[in-house]
């Protein structure tokens, strides 16, 4: 059973999350949040799978929100979702830490495959989006002139084959391509992925992708 904690603004809001969540056999709604300082508490308190994650809410937002709620160290994964498909404050909410993003647009089926791989440790934003949104707001990273590459110990703990797979991974390539361009099977992509989120700490491919940007292994074009 996965376990939901939904924190928008929008009472009709958190009511069609509610009543679609609670359609589903294997899902489960823990309890709703208003705004962000509630979503932190109540994170701490019910220790959700998943929190449903809006951006814009008063006092503290979503961004600031999931920055907490990943510092805490909670297991807790956080799916972004907002109503522009290239808000910029989605882009915050990525490199806060979050795990995914949606539109609030998106179909049912959607938001709930969303919440089902977010839960099983994937991201949620396909690689072409990751690396839209990522190009769209790339002027956010903070990185100093003459930043190197391999001055990262994130990236310098990783071989050479890792760091290749790391740069076509920001690039927006999925495993099966991964596979076919390198020559490589595709369980030996897989592989080589867990052992890139492992030696550099990313929680998933969303945050993996962030990191090839911010070591400056991909930039936009």
């Amino acid at each position: 059973m996965t376990t939901v904690l939904i924190a928008d603004d929008q009472p009709m809001q958190r009511f069609g999350f509610r009543m679609l969540l609670e359609s589903q056999d294997d899902m489960t709604v823990v309890g709703e949040a208003s705004n962000g300082t509630e979503a932190v508490h109540m994170v701490a308190r019910h220790h959700p799978d998943v929190v449903l994650m809006d951006i814009r809410m008063p006092g503290l937002d979503g961004i600031e929100a999931t920055r907490r709620i990943i510092a805490s160290g909670a297991r807790t994964r956080i799916l972004i979702v907002t109503t522009f498909d290239l808000d910029e404050y989605a882009y915050d909410g990525l490199r806060a830490g979050a795990s995914g993003f949606l539109v609030k647009d998106a179909l049912p089926e959607e938001l709930l495959a969303g919440i089902r791989a977010v839960a099983a440790g994937d991201a949620v934003v396909a690689p072409t989006l990751t690396r839209r949104l990522l190009d769209a707001y790339v002027h956010h990273l903070p990185v100093a002139p003459g930043t190197r590459v391999t001055s990262d110990p994130r990236i310098t703990a990783l071989t050479e084959r890792e760091r290749e797979i790391l740069t076509v991974i920001g690039q927006g390539w999925s495993n099966t391509e991964i596979a076919a361009r390198l020559h490589l099977a595709e369980s030996t992509v897989k592989t080589h992925v867990t052992r890139i989120l492992a030696k550099t700490g990313a929680r998933d491919r969303v945050q993996a992708v962030i990191l090839a940007y911010d070591t400056r292994l991909v930039t936009p074009l």
